[in-house]
């Protein structure tokens, strides 16, 4: 009896083990869904378009980004997290994300419980910038400025614990000012207000605002990055202009709800590094003023949990609070 109880247990793990194969050769077969939780225009929407086309043309099904904004990202990412972990659905995040697990309490999800991850995409440096009705022109005039009017001025985000918001709120505790955060539901929404002088200033991804600093439509004041940025490069850092040691960036990636199959985060993985390390997408990406972010999926695991550790000790030690 014992010896066909064995036989049984063999035969049922080969059917279990043939059907996961089965499932990974098969993947994908029908359309499959990347959810984005910001707003049409910024980067994480553009990039998820890029990523989407590419995927189509390397999987052979359609990859369609779904943009659903809201409460900081909070809406589609716990609209993402609820969906089937078939690997039909998937999250375009960002450092959003790994701030939001210490800067926003009573979320209805939480990032590495209920969320694998995929892959990175990529990241960029951030850009201050002002209006040009702001009469200063590089960071020391700002400083200066902003600590003899303390809470007269004001900078804008795409929502609370977005990379802009804490670029502001980092700079806020690293020069001793008190500018006040305004956010929005959308970057594209905070940067038009800023081009049109309803705000004074803004930290925003360098892929998006250099051309309207190229343009004088803002002014340019500092990237954030340890050095240059290769699109901006008569700009200072933050950090060369007076803050010591301020850097700060914006990262993307994806990640898929809790249980995907290994099989199928390992398709997407390699899919992705493929189409990030094709030199075209690479010389693309760097007139961009972005760097390819490689890395298999349990390097991002450890990058994700890093990053939740980093942000939660600077939201402690800066007391940033959401808005």
């Amino acid at each position: 009896m014992q010896y066909i109880f064995k036989i049984l247990c063999i035969f049922l793990f080969g059917l279990l083990v043939n059907a996961k194969v089965a499932m990974a050769d098969a993947y994908p077969s029908k359309p499959v869904k990347i959810v984005v939780p910001f707003a049409a225009g910024g980067p994480a929407d553009n990039y998820a378009r890029f990523i989407a086309l590419r995927l189509q043309d390397e999987l052979h099904v359609p990859f369609i980004v779904d943009d659903r904004p809201g409460a900081g990202s909070i809406i589609g990412t716990d609209y993402a997290a609820k969906s089937t972990p078939d690997g039909y659905t998937l999250l375009m995040m960002s450092n959003t994300q790994t701030v939001n697990e210490s800067l926003i309490e009573n979320k209805p999800f939480s990032l590495m419980k209920d969320f694998v991850a995929v892959s990175p995409i990529n990241y960029s440096d951030l850009v201050l910038v002002v209006n040009p009705s702001l009469p200063v022109k590089n960071v020391a005039e700002l400083i200066q400025l902003a600590k003899s009017k303390p809470g007269s001025l004001n900078y804008a985000s795409s929502g609370n614990g977005t990379p802009y918001h804490m670029a502001g709120e980092l700079f806020n505790s690293m020069a001793d000012v008190n500018i006040v955060h305004i956010p929005y539901k959308g970057s594209s929404g905070a940067r038009t207000d800023v081009i049109s002088g309803q705000v004074n200033m803004m930290f925003d991804a360098v892929t998006t605002m250099s051309e309207y600093a190229k343009t004088n439509q803002v002014r340019a004041l500092a990237t954030t990055g340890r050095v240059r940025s290769t699109i901006l490069p008569n700009v200072p850092t933050v950090a060369e202009s007076g803050v010591p040691k301020f850097e700060t960036s914006i990262w993307l990636g994806i990640m898929a709800p809790k249980d995907t199959p290994a099989e199928v985060v390992s398709i997407l993985n390699k899919s992705i590094r493929k189409i990030e390390s094709d030199p075209a997408v690479k010389d693309l990406w760097a007139k961009q003023g972005a760097t390819p972010f490689i890395m298999t999926p349990a390097e991002f695991t450890d990058y994700l949990n890093s990053d939740i550790a980093k942000w939660r000790n600077i939201v402690k030690t800066a007391k940033i609070q959401a808005q």
